[in-house]
């Protein structure tokens, strides 16, 4: 792949980033379902992940090679904090519980939770690829 391509590919990946974001902020704002919530961010991490995966040449194909990936190459090379790695995990988790497993619903309070930790995620992978 050429470097204009990657670097369109980022961009569009941190676009999808930026739109779960806001995604989950309009859910939460509108006090809709905390599981719809929690999907759109997780999902603004999982975009941001991958378009820093995509920067190292490296994208799984699974939710879960993208997450030990970003731990591999960019946590425990102390790119990024482990917060920021935990804080993934358990979005991850959740929109699993939230998805999958429907009779334990998620409180409205980890929603929120979710969301500013995805904000915090998607600010942190912007900064380090320098885009807007």
């Amino acid at each position: 792949m050429k470097d204009e391509e990657i670097t369109s590919l980022i961009k569009y990946r941190m676009e999808q980033a930026q739109t779960a974001l806001d995604d989950a902020d309009f859910l939460l704002n509108g006090e809709r379902s905390p599981q719809s919530v929690v999907n759109r961010a997780y999902y603004a991490m999982f975009y941001a992940a991958l378009a820093l995966l995509q920067k190292e040449g490296k994208v799984p194909s699974k939710h879960t090679g993208v997450i030990s990936l970003f731990d591999t190459e960019f946590v425990q090379k102390d790119t990024f904090p482990k917060e920021l790695s935990k804080n993934f995990h358990k979005a991850f988790e959740l929109r699993q519980v939230a998805d999958y497993k429907t009779f334990k619903p998620i409180s409205i309070e980890k929603a929120k939770e979710t969301v500013s930790n995805a904000k915090q995620f998607v600010k942190s992978v912007k900064g380090f690829l320098n885009v807007a």
